[in-house]
């Protein structure tokens, strides 16, 4: 008798959950970009603009991605969101900075450019280490 192998199968939940991520991850990054460019034209620094823009949808962020993306929407996490949002903060304003002094580039495009390291980076940091399987207690 001739058994075949079986087909590994790709993982549906993981990719259900990389388009749920792609859905409220746009929305949240559409809210931070606007916040963003509206305190640069304001005339804030790129950084306290950046910062500012962060804080004020991390908790926004926090429910969007724990509750719909992640589906694991629990207070005890949200200690862990803040340490990995300080994180992309720093990612993020480095490569921002970086790409405005190399390319030259003013700060509402260069954060465009910026976007395309930092939000898949959002993704992987949140699932490693924040919405991974915690033990309850």
């Amino acid at each position: 008798m001739n058994a075949e192998k079986p087909v590994a199968k790709p993982d549906a939940g993981r990719a259900a959950e990389v388009a749920r991520f792609f859905l409220s991850g746009g929305a949240n990054m559409a809210f931070g970009f606007v916040a963003y460019a509206a305190l640069v034209w304001a005339g804030l620094p790129v950084a306290l603009a950046l910062l500012l823009a962060t804080i004020a949808g991390v908790f926004f962020n926090f429910f969007t991605f724990g509750s719909y993306t992640f589906r694991k929407l629990e207070a005890r996490r949200l200690p862990r969101f803040l340490v990995a949002y300080g994180f992309i903060y720093v990612l993020n304003l480095i490569l921002l900075e970086a790409i405005m002094r190399l390319a030259g580039l003013g700060p509402i495009v260069a954060q465009l450019a910026a976007l395309v390291v930092v939000a898949p980076t959002v993704y992987f940091v949140l699932r490693a280490r924040v919405f991974q399987e915690m033990p309850h207690g």
